[in-house]
């Protein structure tokens, strides 16, 4: 996994999610509180959710088979999204269960110092493992908000790391002040109220996941960036003179399928096309070291055809191109 995959925000979250759940188990024998019970299967799901990233990681850099000829980038995805079903069924939804059955049920929290101290412990720790996180995201989202870096990511494993952290980090609170309130008043059932708060965050959490590791499973554009640059190197203005249309695919975080129609000279010998594509290609991975699997096309533009307008059928299934000679019709990103 490389550098924008987060490996040390992983290896940080898992350390400190794997402290945690112990200590959470621990203070739920003594004290009984649901909230503790719900936070201990929450740490214990994102120490497995970790463990799926590095696993995904590790899948991913496996060497391109004639089975799967482009390689498995796209496994990151997976573990990715298989995280956020993680996140939803043993943690959520379990922290819902608990939390109705300690409403339905109420008990005194006994043993208060157990739950307290250790919730204490667990905001410092993922407090640390936060900051990793944040630290190494600084790395690679430059000028993007942090939505625009969750929606945009390429490489799954830093949004994920940080989502989980956060929750983590709201879930302790909401835990801490369910113990609190129940201390306060006597009364059991605020500890099953916060768990229950605890449930709908990572509910809301895992859909969040979901929904962007979807989006780049099913395949994403470059960024709008990365698209500029490549437009440009294509284009020398002598061999190649225009980009006639493109797409551009995101086979992994690391990894870009560029597949574009050019406009090259009508008299150009096949040899002088062939050279013209060899350069062009050279200039593109130059301009953006990503792009490892490029298909140009040569064809001649033609004003006429350009002047017809789209032809839906181009692209099945698909975005309306362009006729054959047509303008130029480059992918962009939209997020997630």
């Amino acid at each position: 996994m490389s550098a924008s995959g987060g490996t040390k925000a992983i290896v940080a979250a898992l350390g400190a999610n794997l402290a945690i759940a112990v200590a959470k188990f621990v203070a739920f024998l003594f004290s009984g509180s649901s909230s503790m019970l719900a936070e201990s299967v929450h740490s214990v799901a994102d120490s497995g959710n970790q463990g799926l990233l590095l696993l995904g990681g590790k899948k991913a850099r496996r060497e391109a088979t004639p089975q799967h000829p482009f390689g498995y980038g796209r496994e990151r995805y997976i573990y990715a999204f298989l995280v956020s079903i993680v996140l939803f069924s043993v943690g959520g939804m379990f922290a819902l269960y608990e939390g109705y059955e300690k409403i339905k049920h109420p008990h005194e929290i006994e043993s208060w110092y157990w739950p307290v101290g250790v919730l204490v412990f667990a905001i410092i720790a993922e407090g640390f493992s936060f900051r990793t996180a944040i630290k190494e995201s600084n790395e690679t989202r430059g000028s993007l908000s942090w939505k625009e870096f969750i929606r945009r990511a390429k490489a799954p494993e830093l949004p994920v790391v940080l989502l989980e952290d956060l929750g983590a980090l709201i879930g302790l609170v909401l835990a801490l002040g369910g113990v609190g309130l129940a201390l306060v008043t006597g009364d059991g059932i605020w500890d099953g109220i916060g768990t229950l708060c605890i449930g709908v965050l990572l509910i809301a959490i895992a859909i969040v996941l979901a929904a962007e590791t979807k989006s780049l499973l099913l395949g994403e554009a470059a960024g709008a960036d990365q698209v500029e640059k490549i437009k440009a190197a294509v284009v020398d203005g002598d061999t190649v003179t225009r980009l006639i249309h493109m797409r551009t695919l995101h086979l992994g975080p690391e990894e870009l399928l560029v597949a574009a129609k050019i406009a090259v000279r009508h008299d150009n010998t096949a040899a002088e096309v062939a050279n013209a594509i060899n350069a062009a290609e050279a200039r593109v991975r130059e301009a953006v070291p990503i792009a490892r699997v490029i298909y140009l096309e040569p064809d001649i533009y033609s004003e006429a055809a350009a002047a017809a307008g789209a032809n839906p059928g181009r692209t099945p299934g698909g975005a309306p191109g362009r006729p054959s000679g047509g303008s130029p019709d480059a992918s962009s990103n939209s997020g997630h």
